[in-house]
């Protein structure tokens, strides 16, 4: 076996290792499932049988008194603890945008939403624009509203403001936690700012009638984190694909490849297949990890739509992991660790800070074997998330 010494980290240098990330994917028990889960109720034949000979538990993804989003739980599952590393989710995104941040500069996070006149938010995506339609509409609020702020265009809703120091203290609710109910204004030092720029969007936005967002949403800001790179971090070269900025960023600030697909989008949609092959691609070119994230069954959690939840899951299983462990198998040994980065509940339609099932799975050694869902793993003592990555490469 040959081994490599990067620092203090050892590792199989022939060994290639995969981490699947499908958002959110954790839930509750259901009525209409007669108690069971959407993991419990999804045909994933592939998926039980590594977990039939892997390692399954719980894990801690969300360290405690931290807010349960992606950009914490993705954190965790990189290897980085984000009671260490987290400064705010938006400062993630600008990294992804290739927006690299002085000290005195930082990120907010900027949706495009449709709040109704009652006051009510109706939806946190804005009905889901096109990227491209999404351009306009932000490039035509930086027009109107950029000078001391500027706004920079991501994807679909989600995209980025810029703004001086002093903006940075205010309380704001994330959107995807106010569905169906009444906003919640910012509040503190800079609440004053904040709200005077979601509301004169709505003059910008009312121009764009093809949109069904009417405003802007501002909320997880922060300084740029600075953070180890991954391969000094772990001792592997490191590479990912993803549809969403949040983890685009995380690659961008821990120095791994960020490999775009063709027709990855975030949606119910997405490209499951290009990402598979994403990662066989670039393992095969030599890359030592590769992370496929998928959003899908995050966004089926938030619109409370069960279908589409279980059909994002059983899409992982036959899309992604039949022809991805097949492959792999071809290339020699291989490690796989599987977890999503928060639940997102059907019945909650936001993230919880519950802890999720994961699995190790190790091509060359069988564990003691176990069933992938929450149900079954609820008995476990949660580890914590970030400490999985190194199990994972580390043996």
């Amino acid at each position: 076996m040959a081994l490599g010494n990067i620092g203090s980290h050892w590792h199989d240098a022939a060994m290639k290792y995969v981490v699947c990330v499908p958002d959110g994917c954790a839930d509750e028990p259901l009525a209409d499932l007669g108690g069971r889960t959407p993991l419990e109720v999804a045909a994933m034949p592939v998926l039980s049988r590594l977990a039939g000979r892997g390692e399954v538990g719980r894990a801690a993804v969300i360290p405690p008194g931290m807010p349960p989003g992606s950009d914490v739980g993705n954190m965790s599952i990189l290897g980085y603890d984000p009671a260490r590393f987290h400064t705010g989710r938006a400062p993630i995104e600008a990294a992804a945008m290739g927006l690299r941040l002085p000290p005195d500069r930082l990120a907010y996070r900027c949706n495009l939403v449709t709040v109704a006149s009652d006051g009510v938010m109706v939806d946190f995506a804005g009905g889901h624009p096109t990227s491209e339609d999404a351009r306009r509409a932000i490039e035509a609020i930086d027009g109107e509203l950029g000078g001391e702020i500027s706004f920079h265009p991501g994807v679909s809703y989600r995209h980025v403001m810029v703004a001086p120091a002093e903006w940075a203290d205010a309380d704001c609710a994330a959107p995807h936690d106010l569905t169906d109910k009444p906003v919640v204004l910012p509040t503190g030092p800079a609440a004053d700012k904040l709200t005077e720029v979601m509301e004169a969007s709505r003059s910008v936005l009312a121009r764009f009638p093809e949109l069904a967002a009417n405003q802007v949403w501002l909320w997880g800001q922060g300084f740029q984190p600075q953070m180890p790179s991954f391969y000094d971090t772990h001792g592997v070269e490191g590479g990912l694909c993803t549809a969403v900025d949040l983890v685009r960023g995380l690659g961008v600030l821990t120095g791994m490849s960020v490999v775009e697909v063709e027709g990855a989008t975030g949606g119910y949609d997405t490209n499951y297949e290009g990402k598979r092959e994403a990662a066989l691609a670039a393992l095969a070119d030599g890359v030592d990890l590769f992370l496929i994230h998928v959003e899908a069954s995050d966004e089926a959690g938030h619109a409370g739509d069960l279908d589409e939840k279980i059909a994002a899951l059983e899409n992982w299983d036959r899309r992604i992991l039949a022809e991805l462990v097949a492959g792999l198998d071809e290339m020699g040994p291989w490690r796989m660790l599987l977890l999503p980065d928060h639940p997102t509940p059907i019945r909650l339609r936001t993230h919880t800070t519950d802890s999720v099932p994961y699995l190790l799975y190790d091509s060359t050694a069988a564990g003691p074997g176990g069933v992938y869902t929450e149900t079954a793993t609820g008995g476990a003592e949660p580890v914590m998330g970030f400490r999985l990555m190194g199990r994972l490469v580390g043996g």
